[in-house]
């Protein structure tokens, strides 16, 4: 190959600055829990460009918050926020409809700036706001037992409006724990979002529930879990109070079942799961003779071609 070959590879080779934006976006969104600042380190060493790297994080680091549901502690210190979706009111500010209050949020610090009252538009009305209340109560009381570390937020995400009864309206329950320990080289969280939805006309309330598991271990290896699973359920539309203890039961029911289902799993991981991983013995039923591999034909006319041993 001539020089001008060379040199005309090494230039299709070449990545555009937005192209090194997009592969740090990609690394730094996929960072496994509670270890985005050390992924955003090391692709700030690679990369090499201060303007590139801020630009990545300035849209990595958002998507990455609220995926993961965050959890920042609010600045007067009457509790924690989740950086979600459902309380996103514009890029850097966010609802916590426990306390009332709209959050500033820097993304990339993972800290919240300052504080305010919500306005009357960005909350739900009265009749809404006791069903939303009466759930969080419950909710708080089992997240604290289930999570030790367990943050959780009931947001209204359809019907801010209704009044009284005779519409429909939509809760949102989020709950998020994470449980960081980089210097045992471990991390994991537990995120799972419930959508209440409330039918007036057939006093019923539908749930559906998505939970995410994720754990990292990086102990001189690198063994990740990642999984998600959906469920379903429903509960008869009552009294603010009454509704919000069925749908805890629901919720805890249905989160219990699950983690047991992965405690079993684990208990037969060697047992099963890690023997399924490969055979014990090739197809032909016997081992394969590594220490006499000159007893296998291929190896003989191997050997034989290229003039080995002479």
């Amino acid at each position: 190959m001539s020089d001008d070959d060379g040199g005309a590879g090494e230039q299709q080779q070449q990545l555009s600055d937005g192209q090194k934006r997009e592969i740090a976006v990609w690394f730094l969104s996929r960072a496994p829990a509670g270890e985005i600042h050390y992924v955003a380190k090391d692709v700030r060493a690679l990369l090499g460009d201060d303007a590139v790297y801020e630009a990545a994080a300035a849209e990595a680091y958002p998507e990455y918050n609220k995926a993961q549901l965050v959890s920042l502690g609010l600045p007067d210190r009457s509790g924690d926020i989740i950086i979600t979706s459902y309380g996103e009111l514009d890029k850097n500010n966010y609802l916590d409809p426990r306390t009332g209050q709209v959050a500033t949020v820097d993304h990339i610090k993972q800290t919240c700036t300052n504080l305010r009252p919500a306005t009357d538009e960005e909350l739900p009305s009265a009749y809404t706001e006791e069903f939303r209340s009466a759930i969080d109560v419950e909710l708080s009381k089992y997240v604290s037992e289930a999570y030790p570390k367990g943050v959780c937020a009931v947001y209204c995400t359809k019907g801010k409006d209704v009044e009284g009864p005779g519409a429909d309206f939509c809760l949102a329950v989020v709950i998020s724990a994470a449980r960081r320990s980089p210097q045992n080289f471990c991390n994991g969280s537990w995120r799972s979002i419930w959508t209440l939805e409330f039918s007036d006309e057939f006093q019923y309330v539908d749930i559906k529930g998505k939970i995410q598991v994720g754990a990292h271990y990086f102990e001189e290896g690198n063994v990740q879990l990642d999984t998600i699973v959906d469920r379903k359920d429903s509960t008869v539309l009552q009294s603010p109070e009454d509704t919000a203890l069925s749908v805890t039961n629901i919720i805890r029911h249905q989160e219990s079942e699950y983690f047991s289902s992965l405690e079993e799993s684990y208990l037969n991981l060697s047992d099963a799961t890690f023997k399924d991983l490969r055979r014990k013995l090739p197809v032909t039923r016997t081992l394969f003779p590594w220490q006499n591999t000159k007893a296998l034909s291929l190896t003989r006319d191997l050997a034989k071609e290229l003039a080995l041993g002479k």
